[in-house]
């Protein structure tokens, strides 16, 4: 009968195994990260998504540090150096990661000890807080996805990766502030969170500093022990400026940016309202309903900086100061801790009128960003079995990726109409207009992309071949320079690191013409001829001064550097490759 009975209603024993195991915290952070490991050993190849030209960043910069290259010193970025660091680090273990994934997942080493030590403090006390803490934050870690769709057709967001950090360093940050009891441990983790920020990108340190700022007025954090943090946080940086120059020079970067941008910060708080109207317009309605909630109560200044009133308005002024100045990000998911302290201040009150409208403005500034997550991981991961690869074999990891048939053979054939009609794209040029309004979100676009980047590859082995020389290093006068890290030559010194014309685009110095010099190629892409190709082409034309011109292939020309060398007389264009191609430029030849 025992049997019989255990049979039909299972072992309670293993029962109660099992439950341990999912609700414990530490389960879920090692099934997390061998999910990790086995996403980055594993060849996976990713619905295409927009903007995905931005990884390669990430792949341009951990190269250029294997060759002993430090960040902000040099070469420009508009970010701080340790997501490159951390990307550098996790590509020599698995040099093979599809580089969405890779660039993506370059924080977790950063973020999983964090919410460890933070689901240590917590447990004790309520493993199910521990677990709505630490349950959103692996979630929202997973995939590549931002929570502002670009292109209508699944796939897997390109871009945004470091402002996704910041993301959720913050709320890593402000779960610390709010959960974390012990006094040691919250001034540590104030002050490692504090510097990982700084050293992600400089507008993650404001928010924080904002949200410190208030924890201290808030009672949540001694003044004492926010000046250790921050005096922690001053001795970590300057270690790291002793040693390595980064930070003054990260420093002058980031000032330069301030100015390339001056102008553009009001539009950006009004696009920020536009596009995350679906949480900060809920956000405000709870607002309204905590304020009428506490003005039924007497309150003291103290205890009305304490409750979720205060917190919720702190956390919603901090994040919108920093997102105001990201583009594609996880935002405003630092507010979850937040909607979780509410919950856990109204759930229980049964008998309290605001209770419903309470609970349905928490769900209704959570819902949005959770839904869009799932639904766009999902749409992308069910869409890819019937996506189509490129052919793009020298691209390497990068090219790992996947897209709608249509879309696949409308960039094939973008790459062989663009050379075929180039005077309408240069009038394009003209007139200051890009193909199309949104040509770097299309998918079809960055598909064309990898494919004039294989075209690039095949075209300068082919006449690195016929002319018995290879080249020593590459600069492409495009957003991104792939070819050193796909061919494995060494990148120029000083140039900036994404060039993006009207955002991330300094000045030309002669310390960059001085580097430019020694680099072999100068490679301008031509499919197509748009805009912001011509300004870089434009502003860089002094390095361009004695060069050879080579119109390598249809999508690509070479500004060739000159060797004073007999065997220099015989330039092979190399374009026996490419019909079609133009020969080699006249004027270049006759000014030998």
């Amino acid at each position: 009968m025992t049997t019989s009975t255990q049979a039909a209603t299972g072992n309670p024993e293993t029962g109660t195994f099992w439950r341990y195991f999912m609700t414990s915290p530490t389960f879920w952070m090692v099934f997390f990260l061998a999910l990790v490991v086995l996403g980055l050993a594993l060849p996976i190849r990713l619905p295409l998504g927009p903007n995905y030209w931005d990884t390669d960043i990430y792949l341009d910069a951990a190269q250029r540090i294997w060759q002993g290259q430090i960040p902000n010193i040099d070469f420009f970025t508009s970010i701080g150096p340790l997501g490159f660091y951390l990307t550098a680090g996790i590509k020599a273990l698995f040099p093979q990661a599809q580089p969405a994934l890779l660039a993506n997942w370059a924080i977790v080493p950063v973020l999983l000890p964090i919410a460890a030590l933070i689901a240590r403090d917590v447990a004790p006390r309520s493993r199910r807080l521990a677990l709505a803490i630490l349950i959103p934050l692996l979630f929202l870690t997973s995939l590549p996805i931002n929570l502002h769709s670009l292109y209508p057709s699944p796939g897997f967001d390109g871009f945004g990766y470091y402002n996704r950090h910041v993301a959720l360093l913050l709320y890593l940050l402000l779960a610390a502030l709010l959960f974390v009891e012990s006094r040691i441990l919250l001034t540590t983790l104030v002050a490692v969170l504090m510097a990982a920020l700084f050293l992600v990108k400089v507008t993650g340190p404001v928010s924080g500093a904002v949200l410190v700022g208030y924890a201290v007025l808030a009672g949540r954090l001694r003044f004492r022990d926010a000046a250790i943090a921050a005096g922690a946080v001053i001795a970590c940086l300057g270690v790291i400026e002793i040693t390595t120059g980064v930070v003054y020079a990260y420093v002058e970067d980031v000032l330069v940016l301030a100015m390339l941008n001056s102008a553009s910060f009001l539009r950006r708080f009004l696009t920020l309202g536009s596009i995350k109207f679906n949480v900060i317009a809920p956000c405000l309605m709870l607002l309204g309903v905590l304020a009428v909630a506490a003005g039924r109560e007497k309150h003291s200044l103290a205890s009305l900086l304490a409750s979720p009133l205060g917190w919720l308005s702190a956390s919603l002024f901090a994040l919108i100061l920093g997102e105001t100045q990201n583009s594609g990000s996880l935002e405003f998911i630092g507010l979850w801790p937040v909607l979780i302290l509410i919950l856990r201040a109204y759930y229980p009150r049964s008998d309290d009128r605001l209770r419903p409208y309470v609970l349905v403005l928490v769900m209704a500034a959570a819902l949005p960003s959770a839904v869009i997550f799932l639904e766009r991981g999902a749409r992308a991961v069910i869409a890819a079995p019937r996506y189509q690869a490129l052919d793009v074999p020298d691209v390497g990891p990068l090219g790992r990726v996947s897209l709608k048939p249509e879309l696949a053979e409308r960039a094939i054939a973008q790459v062989d109409h663009y050379p075929k009609y180039n005077d309408a794209y240069e009038d394009l040029v003209r007139r200051g207009l890009l193909p199309s309004a949104t040509l770097f979100s299309e998918i079809d676009h960055q598909a064309t992309w990898l494919l004039e980047v294989q075209q690039g590859i095949d075209a300068i082995k082919h006449w690195e071949a016929t002319n018995g020389r290879q080249l020593n290093g590459f600069f492409a006068l495009d957003f991104v320079s792939p070819f050193n890290h796909l061919l494995g030559r060494a990148a120029p010194l000083h140039v900036a690191l994404g060039i993006d014309t009207e955002r991330t685009n300094p000045r030309v110095t002669a310390e960059m013409l001085e580097a430019l010099r020694d680099i072999d190629a100068i490679m301008r892409p031509k499919c197509p001829v748009e805009v912001k190709r011509a300004a870089i082409w434009k502003q860089y034309a002094q390095a361009l001064e004695g060069r050879q011109l080579v119109a390598l292939s249809p999508c690509w020309d070479m500004y060739l550097r000159k060797l004073n060398r007999p065997v220099e007389a015989r330039i092979d264009s190399g374009l026996g490759l490419f019909a079609g191609a133009n020969a080699l430029d006249a004027d270049a030849l006759s000014s030998e």
